[in-house]
């Protein structure tokens, strides 16, 4: 297009911006699609007939850039309509899920710390008690009994047990043989 052809597309943009607010009916898509089509008619300059109807022209490609528009959406709902009828509309909620994981790793995180490192070392990264007790180098019987310990405070918090934190529990002691004294 010459520099007069030019000229004259701009002198377009009114018609052009009238017809696309009718077929829109709104005003931002009617702006979306005037530029839409201005870009296509810029693709396809070379189609244009010297001396041919350059508004008719560019009122042409607006519709069909206008119907290719409508086209495409009503394909993609259409899609998602049948992404929907194949989705499982009904999910259980997750608040309870989160809640009750956020329980769980807040009662892992009471833990002492050697429990804690045991029970993960075994429990969560799969290692076997002499591969875990290697990794803390304790001995095997001391792993065990961290993890038999972590293991019980786990059970009690299941049970509604863990009234208080593990950092306030004191285990009792009682003296054996000798006085009290």
């Amino acid at each position: 297009m010459n520099d007069a052809t030019r000229t004259d597309v701009i002198g377009m943009l009114g018609p052009l911006r009238r017809y696309a607010r009718s077929l829109t009916r709104d005003e931002s898509q009617a702006e979306d699609l005037v530029q839409d089509a201005l870009v296509r008619a810029y693709e396809r300059r070379g189609s244009f007939r010297s001396g041919g109807n350059l508004r008719g022209w560019l009122l042409s490609i607006l519709h069909n850039t206008f119907i290719d528009h409508r086209r495409r959406h009503v394909a993609e709902f259409r899609r998602l309509e049948q992404v929907a009828a194949l989705i499982d509309t009904e999910a259980p909620p997750e608040q309870e899920s989160r809640v009750r994981l956020q329980q769980v790793q807040a009662a892992f995180m009471s833990l002492p710390d050697e429990q804690r490192a045991v029970l993960h070392l075994v429990a969560i990264e799969g290692l076997s008690y002499q591969e875990a007790a290697n990794a803390l180098k304790i001995p095997v019987g001391t792993l065990m009994s961290r993890l038999g310990r972590a293991r019980a405070a786990l059970r009690g918090f299941e049970a509604g047990a863990d009234a208080q934190p593990a950092e306030a529990r004191r285990p009792s002691l009682r003296v054996v043989g000798g006085s009290d004294a």
